[in-house]
């Protein structure tokens, strides 16, 4: 991965962090302050809860990606302990399809005369299933690679050992 690849990169998962942080502080103090008065066309309070656990985990993807990124600047990224960060990003993109799957649950019934949005919900809910299991398959690939250097290097080291 090039420096300029590597700086846009956290350039762009910086201003994402920041921005999910502001989004989230925005809508703790919606909460708290109760300065946003529901008018009872949709349950508020539970979607702000919702949105704020779903923006946690855009950050804890974010904050994952640049731990790898980093593991790849130091050329350790083809190790056991990229693994935890790739099955904590698969685990937050399950979570962010539970999330999407709750508010469609509490869009629906405001949804009764036009069926088609929330069927519509339900597809982006499972799309971001399918993202999980593209990282998954991500994951299996890295173990792949890890497997691959693993026995090139045993292999480097009983060519040393003859040599």
């Amino acid at each position: 991965m090039g420096k300029l690849t590597m700086h846009a990169l956290r350039a762009v998962l910086v201003l994402v962090l920041a921005g999910t942080v502001v989004v989230q502080a925005l809508m703790v103090w919606a909460l708290v302050s109760g300065s946003d008065p529901e008018d009872g066309s949709l349950p508020l309070t539970p979607l702000r809860l919702i949105t704020i656990l779903g923006i946690g985990t855009v950050q804890v993807i974010g904050v994952c990606v640049w731990r790898l990124v980093t593991m790849v600047r130091r050329g350790t990224v083809f190790s056991h302990a990229a693994f935890r960060y790739v099955d904590i990003i698969i685990g937050a993109i399950v979570a962010a399809a539970l999330v999407w799957f709750a508010v469609t649950a509490i869009n629906a019934p405001g949804q009764r005369d036009d069926p088609g949005v929330t069927l519509i919900m339900g597809g982006i809910g499972v799309a971001i299933l399918g993202v999980a299991l593209i990282v998954l398959v991500l994951r299996m690939l890295l173990a792949q690679a890890v497997a691959r250097d693993v026995e090139a290097s045993r292999m480097r080291a009983e060519l040393d050992a003859v040599i």
